[in-house]
């Protein structure tokens, strides 16, 4: 990862914000754990191999990212008012977070919520368009459910937990686990390199694939069912119920990002484009008519890269921002 990409991504985390009563929000600001630490943490996980019978076991931070299965434990040594855990998986993994132990005052202001997917710089991913739940439903507070609800899953490979404790000694613990989602939908990439395929198995729904990271998209394939029209993809887009937009934007919520190219026939081999933006997102808009599947490979864009976008009125939409 190059210096600016790295400082990027730091940003976006750092500027995450938080739920707080009927405000919703918080700003994250007094934490004890560096933009160096929380990339660190997020890349030692990813690399360490545990055996299966092992079980993962560590203290969280107050602002904390989670990629291994395990058992996590906070424990408030002074007032912590503003603080969440990111937690994400494989593309093919949803989340699971039970609550193992609690001891927090609720009556006193004392809270732990579970947000089902991201939230940043108060954005949503996935946005409100295209996630299968209404927004209310998408939090889950212990202090409202308690023991009636240990256990919540998420839609997709990430979630959030947030939380606020005013007294010294106040604690939770919970178990982080990942479940196998057979067609995952909406997804955050945890590196700026890889490769995946979205499958939508004749369902109405919108599903994307979040890169944060400015990177190159090459599509190999495109199947849109029946759809096999060059003329309308010309056209735009817009009256079709089953295509696939490439967006890119500096926030998580897909609906106030760039469209930067759609795609609404189908075709093999490959199309490529450069994304210098801080939120690179593959989109595909299914109507349910059909099974629709677009398979794609990304890669981080070099320094030199994004200097030489400069000055494309296509291509540098998110450097001009």
């Amino acid at each position: 990862m190059s210096g600016t990409s790295r400082a990027q991504l730091c940003f976006l985390l750092l500027s995450v914000t938080a739920l707080r009563g009927h405000a919703r929000f918080l700003d994250i600001q007094d934490n004890e754990i560096s933009p160096e630490g929380l990339l660190s943490l997020l890349s030692s996980e990813l690399k360490r191999e545990l055996p299966e019978e092992f079980v993962y076991r560590r203290a969280l931070r107050c602002l904390d990212m989670v990629a291994i299965e395990g058992q996590f434990t906070f424990t408030a040594e002074r007032p912590q008012l503003n603080c969440a855990v990111f937690f994400i998986g494989e593309p093919s993994d949803i989340i699971s977070i039970e609550y193992d132990s609690v001891n927090i005052d609720c009556r006193g202001g004392d809270f732990i919520k579970v947000f089902d997917g991201w939230v940043m710089k108060g954005e949503k991913f996935p946005s409100s368009q295209d996630h299968p739940l209404p927004l209310y439903e998408r939090y889950s507070d212990y202090c409202e459910t308690g023991v009636s609800r240990p256990i919540t899953r998420s839609s997709q490979n990430v979630a959030m937990l947030f939380f606020r404790l005013h007294q010294s000694g106040s604690s939770f613990t919970v178990t982080f686990r990942k479940l196998i989602n057979p067609f995952p939908c909406n997804v955050v990439s945890q590196t700026p390199e890889g490769s995946f395929t979205m499958v939508i198995p004749q369902q109405h729904r919108n599903c994307s694939f979040s890169i944060i990271y400015p990177v190159e998209i090459q599509i190999g394939e495109l199947n849109l069912g029946q759809h096999n029209d060059l003329k309308r993809s010309i056209l735009g887009c817009a009256g079709s119920g089953d295509f696939v937009e490439l967006l890119g934007g500096n926030g998580m919520d897909t609906s106030k990002m760039f469209p930067m190219a759609d795609l609404c026939y189908s075709f093999n081999g490959p199309a490529q484009m450069k994304v210098g933006c801080d939120n690179t997102v593959v989109r595909m808009v299914s109507s349910g008519k059909f099974v629709n599947r677009v398979s794609f490979q990304y890669r981080l864009l070099g320094h030199h890269e994004l200097q030489q976008m400069k000055g494309n009125s296509v291509e540098d939409v998110c450097l001009r921002a």
